[in-house]
């Protein structure tokens, strides 16, 4: 990074991957079924709320009733009874959430520097969460364990194609769509969840679960569409892209 992208790259490294990924994770291990999962799908109506105070996007009445509709669904999907929930873990859900829609909204108002790629984009933001993660790590759960092969061959799926490779492609897309439509794609992480679940480990899906898949389903492919008027993606500058200069007109004379 040059100037203020040392900054920026801080910032959405912090919001996008080094508070988001602990706070995510501290939920998931505090709250009972798929209750994080519930929080994190409010996240539509996080970045409405966000994008225009800081993108000037005025939220309409479609997008927030589509995001309660996705929270519905995912909340059908994997909701299950429970007793009492735990405060921290709930706030932890909140604070990752908040954290995500956050990043998201900044990553379009900052756009990326001229002549910067998205993968470099991606690299800083990795970079500055894990120099944030790894200290805190360290002095909360002290040195990692010995990894054998296996272990490595996890880490090393998790680092690149779940890490490296999907934030590239996440914040490729998220240059090319507006922040809405980027942020009712996160409901379809659980549905995928459910469904790898039937595939791979033969988990039943109730009527009920059936029903909240094809809702949420239905409010992400709905979050896609851009209300009439509004510039289509492929008409919307790249992020980082800057207007033309202007050529002095040579042809008049005095």
């Amino acid at each position: 990074p040059r100037g203020a992208w040392w900054g920026k790259a801080a910032v959405l490294g912090a919001l996008n991957i080094g508070a988001f990924f602990p706070l995510l994770f501290l939920s998931a291990y505090r709250l009972p079924g798929g209750m994080a999962a519930v929080v994190g799908s409010v996240g539509p109506l996080f970045v409405a709320g966000l994008a225009a105070l800081l993108l000037g996007e005025r939220p309409t009445v479609r997008t927030l009733l589509t995001g309660i509709a996705a929270a519905l669904g995912v909340s059908l999907v994997v909701l299950k009874a429970a007793g009492a929930l735990d405060t921290i873990g709930v706030l932890a859900a909140l604070g990752s959430t908040a954290s995500m829609s956050t990043g998201v909204v900044l990553t379009k108002r900052w756009g990326r520097p001229e002549g910067v790629g998205p993968l470099a984009l991606t690299g800083w933001q990795l970079t500055a969460g894990g120099l944030l993660i790894a200290p805190i790590a360290l002095l909360v759960e002290g040195a990692p364990p010995a990894l054998d092969g296996r272990a490595i061959g996890g880490y090393l799926y998790l680092a690149l194609a779940n890490t490296a490779v999907s934030y590239w492609v996440w914040f490729r897309g998220i240059g090319r769509l507006s922040a809405t439509q980027v942020t009712f794609l996160g409901p379809l992480s659980p549905l995928t969840a459910a469904v790898i679940g039937w595939a791979a480990l033969g988990q039943a899906l109730t009527p009920l679960q059936l029903l909240g898949m094809a809702i949420a389903f239905a409010a992400t492919v709905f979050g896609q569409l851009q209300p009439r008027g509004a510039r289509r993606p492929e008409q919307a500058a790249e992020p980082g892209d800057r207007p033309a200069p202007l050529v002095k007109d040579t042809t008049r004379t005095a």
